[in-house]
């Protein structure tokens, strides 16, 4: 378990990882965690429900703001045999919305679609629509079919009554052809979500060469996309209440998630940059993070 974050999309997002580090179906270039160590499309029981919950009480009891309650982390959460459980046991305790966020790769298979039916938001990913850049950007487990994926999501929208976010990652030179974008457009199409969101590298990906899209280029693709379309962009900064425990343990826990400015890292703790970057040096003295330049700003990562 781990925040609440501030997120771009879900507010003050409380995340609950029910995978291992690293372990996803997909092993993506631009992924902000580095690269997958464990890639794998067999699904487990990866933790213990009435630990989960038993931490979920514990940090509720905090009443600290928590806008959603994000099932994501550190791999793909439906390579957990548990989540439908695990989503109908949250719900049970709390009435703060549960969002999932997952690659989608696993929609083909009739149990994920309805192991999701109870959570309020679920946000996949669709980044190509070709087999040739699928494999190019997402580096997917053997067999996995970007074709049936599609056929997945589109099941899933069909039998799903609450809110689909479908997420595009663009890659400068990879998924941004104008021929591919076609073929995205026309998922999206055939998927038809509430929102898609355009993203691209905004921090440290696993592969240097994993380049962001420009801003003005992403403003013509989402009006190629059309209606519904929308570039998420940093956003403005959303402060937390104070964070009254262990600053250097909260810095280090939302670092072992991903890449973060102070800046970030403040808004997430309700505390001022200042003193973040205080606590920052000292950790980089430490030898416990280490700074990474990207795209003019400086992020922070667990050495």
């Amino acid at each position: 378990m781990f925040g609440p974050v501030a997120s771009r999309r879900l507010g003050f997002s409380l995340g609950l990882d029910l995978v291992p580090f690293k372990t996803c179906t997909l092993d993506c270039v631009y992924c902000q965690l580095g690269r997958t160590t464990h890639k794998i499309i067999e699904r487990k029981g990866y933790i213990s429900e009435e630990q989960l919950l038993s931490q979920l009480e514990r940090v509720l009891s905090e009443r600290r703001r928590i806008d959603h309650i994000t099932l994501s982390g550190s791999g793909e959460p439906t390579l957990n045999s548990k989540i439908g459980r695990i989503i109908k046991s949250v719900k049970g305790i709390t009435s703060i919305p549960v969002a999932v966020l997952t690659n989608g790769t696993l929609f083909s298979q009739e149990g994920v679609r309805d192991e999701l039916m109870n959570a309020d938001v679920v946000i996949p990913s669709l980044d190509a629509a070709s087999q040739e850049v699928f494999e190019a950007v997402n580096r997917p487990t053997e067999g996995l079919s970007v074709e049936r994926i599609i056929e997945g999501q589109k099941a899933f929208r069909e039998e799903y009554h609450g809110q689909l976010w479908l997420e595009v990652m663009l890659v400068k030179g990879l998924n941004d052809t104008p021929e591919e974008l076609e073929r995205i457009r026309q998922a999206i199409r055939e998927i038809s979500p509430e929102r898609v969101q355009l993203n691209s590298v905004v921090r440290p990906p696993a592969e240097e060469f994993a380049r962001p899209v420009a801003d003005e280029r992403l403003e013509e693709i989402q009006r190629f996309l059309g209606d519904g379309c929308e570039v998420i962009a940093q956003g403005g900064r959303r402060v937390q209440s104070l964070f009254d425990g262990g600053i250097e343990e909260a810095i280090t826990q939302i670092l072992r998630r991903r890449p973060a400015t102070a800046e970030e890292i403040a808004s997430s703790l309700g505390l001022h940059p200042n003193v973040i970057r205080k606590q920052i040096l000292t950790l980089e003295r430490k030898g416990k993070v280490i700074p990474v330049m990207h795209e003019n700003g400086r992020y922070y990562r667990i050495s």
